[in-house]
């Protein structure tokens, strides 16, 4: 998921009860809400491949995640009593109570991130196996709007925070409105619009009103009980998305006499009710659309695996170190061989059906053009 789904979950979860405890515990669930992107500096640091290859990696798992939630209520217990001394006043940290609130907010990370397509390595460092709920898009503006306003009604009581939660509000509307649609463009764009604006008035009539301290914790569980239902009846939905997926895939197999090995129904930007779906067989992978009403439409794209002389140029393109990494991240990986007769350069083309395909507009770190030399001079 994105940032502001993790801080404003993270955010949330303090405002449920958490922050009773100790004091530094909403600054805490933040922090640790978000920790496991700390990663993030790989990409500063080592470019994008590197960061790829470490991405949603040990800081995301299981081990990782533990280290980090333990790591911040320490540091910042730490830094607390060090300032406590220089002061000359009795600590006020409850580090026990810090410590739960740091280990309940870093695991919803990586649940959140698990409900999306792009996966998560659990196991870590013991095991590089991805994990994908294919329940949520990475983006889901529905989770803006749960959060964010249990989220804004409990945390804007200062000048300060007012002017934050508005700046945040302002940016997002106008994505929202005026920010060009993409190939995961929201559908039903004028009615969400619609839905956001309403919801940005109600908020303004609500602070002005002002909530009372003693629904503060029941808004705040309200919000996630909503999330958790949310995410139930995406799960509902998707069984359903993978059943009809599954049967289509089957029949495309049958037809051409190819070999089933996997189906996978993911969703799409703000439409529970469509859903993208890829199937792979021996000799291609398909790609297709289903509908949870009404009849699923019956054409879908083909992308024939490589044979002959294109598996010689793909072999020697997959030595290639961003290749290497890109491989062990692709789902569905594909390759297409641009020249493969040495004509002029001969390009392996490589890419995620997740994302993008081969040849397609570029897609950062889900596609990847590796030059090789002709497949048929390094056979002699």
């Amino acid at each position: 998921m994105d940032n502001l789904t993790h801080s404003l979950t993270g955010l949330v979860i303090a405002k449920a009860g958490l922050e009773r405890f100790s004091p530094g515990a909403t600054t805490v669930c933040t922090i640790s809400a978000n920790a496991p992107d700390f990663d993030f500096f790989v990409l500063l640091t080592q470019g994008r491949w590197a960061y790829l290859h470490h991405h949603r990696g040990i800081t995301h798992s299981i081990a990782g995640v533990l280290v980090l939630s333990v790591l911040i209520p320490t540091l910042f217990y730490a830094g607390e009593l060090l300032l406590a001394r220089i002061r000359k006043r009795p600590r006020r940290i409850r580090y026990g109570w810090l410590l739960l609130a740091s280990l309940i907010a870093g695991a919803t990370h990586p649940l959140m991130d698990w409900t999306n397509n792009y996966g998560v390595r659990f196991l870590l460092p013991w095991s590089g196996k991805w994990f994908y709920g294919d329940l949520v898009f990475i983006i889901d503006p529905f989770l803006w709007i749960v959060l964010g306003v249990a989220g804004f009604l409990l945390a804007s009581r200062t000048k300060i925070q007012l002017t934050v939660w508005s700046a945040l509000a302002l940016i997002l509307t106008l994505g929202v409105l005026f920010l060009p649609q993409q190939r995961e463009a929201i559908p039903y764009l004028a009615l969400f619009r619609i839905l956001w604006l309403l919801v940005l008035s109600g908020l303004v009539v609500v602070r002005r009103i002002g909530v009372p301290e003693r629904f503060c914790r029941s808004l705040a569980m309200a919000s996630l009980a909503v999330v958790l239902g949310y995410w139930c009846a995406l799960a509902i939905a998707h069984q359903r998305a993978f059943a009809r997926a599954d049967i289509i895939a089957r029949g495309i197999a049958a037809e051409r006499r190819e070999v089933l090995r996997e189906v996978a129904a993911m969703p799409m930007l703000a439409d529970p009710f469509h859903w993208q779906c890829i199937s792979d067989t021996d000799v291609g992978t398909y790609r297709y659309k289903v509908s949870l009403f009404g009849a699923s439409p019956a054409e879908f794209e083909r992308f024939e695996k490589p044979k002959g002389q294109e598996l010689r140029a793909i072999e020697l393109a997959s030595r290639d170190e961003r290749a290497e990494i890109f491989l062990g991240f692709a789902r569905f990986p594909l390759a297409r061989v641009r020249d493969a007769d040495c004509l002029s350069a001969t390009v392996v083309q490589f890419a995620d059906l997740r994302y993008t395909e081969p040849g397609g507009a570029p897609r950062g770190t889900f596609a990847l053009d590796v030059p090789i030399a002709c497949p048929e001079a390094t056979q002699k």
